[in-house]
């Protein structure tokens, strides 16, 4: 039988001033110190994740991938309508102007009386053109100087069909206004010479075009004819100008849903 040895669980207290008892104390360490004058510490509060800045990413890019796949889509249905229709320009040509009355009443007030025959082609096997009233200006031309106004008048709205020339015609009278002195002074000359005034005559409207189905919005067309030359009558009979070498050009820009041709 072994005998159970009990040891002492700390040192005995001291006696202080004859009859108290304290503990025994030691000096701080320097760790204590360290973290006595070191503040608490503190873990930082979790970083909320924000996914409004995700999705106005995904948001955007969804955004430009269908306007690019749309814009995509309308280039190739244009290019597939043109490819099967191949649509061209229609032509015209001045056939004849017939001058009766082109003379200066005042310093600077014009009389004009012009007969215009206009020639309308369309070249095209499946495609049709409808146009608006067209104004008809003729101007006076002269190298370095400008334009003159020495008429106005109208041509009324028609359908041009496929494969289908169209005679046009238009009575053209005095311009809207009198001429300023200087352009006066120079078309007087002008209506003196032999050679006579260089003309050029401008038509302005707006046209539809149909394909087939497809049926395109109002667009303008400018048709411009240069190379005339009109001698002023001086008698009652009216005079033909010459318009052996006149040339029109035709700007026309019409479009396929937004793109243009």
């Amino acid at each position: 039988m072994t005998d159970d040895k009990v040891y002492p669980a700390s040192k005995p207290p001291v006696a202080v001033n004859g009859g108290t008892t304290a503990n025994p104390t030691f000096p701080a360490t320097k760790a204590q110190l360290y973290s006595a004058n070191r503040p608490a510490y503190r873990p930082p509060a979790p970083r909320r994740r924000t996914h409004s800045r995700g999705c106005c990413c995904r948001c955007c890019c969804w955004t430009i991938f269908v306007i690019i796949f749309l814009i995509l889509l309308v280039a190739a249905a244009s290019a597939v309508v043109y490819l099967i229709y191949r649509p061209q320009r229609p032509s015209f040509t001045v056939s004849s102007l017939k001058v009766s009355s082109l003379n200066l009443t005042s310093a600077t007030r014009l009389a004009t009386a012009i007969s215009l025959s206009v020639v309308a082609k369309n070249p095209n096997k499946n495609v049709g053109f409808s146009y608006d009233v067209a104004d008809v200006t003729v101007y006076r031309v002269s190298p370095g100087d400008d334009d003159v106004v020495i008429g106005k008048g109208s041509i009324a709205s028609f359908v041009h069909g496929k494969k289908n020339t169209t005679l046009l015609k238009s009575t053209v009278g005095s311009p809207p206004g009198d001429l300023d002195e200087l352009s006066a002074g120079k078309l007087k000359g002008d209506l003196k010479a032999k050679r006579g005034v260089a003309v050029k005559i401008v038509l302005n409207t707006k046209v539809t075009v149909k394909m087939g189905a497809v049926k395109t919005p109002k667009s303008g067309i400018r048709v411009t004819c240069e190379g005339i030359r009109a001698v002023a009558p001086t008698g009652k009979k009216a005079t033909t100008a010459v318009t052996t070498a006149a040339k029109c050009k035709v700007d026309l820009r019409f479009k396929v849903w937004k793109f243009t041709f």
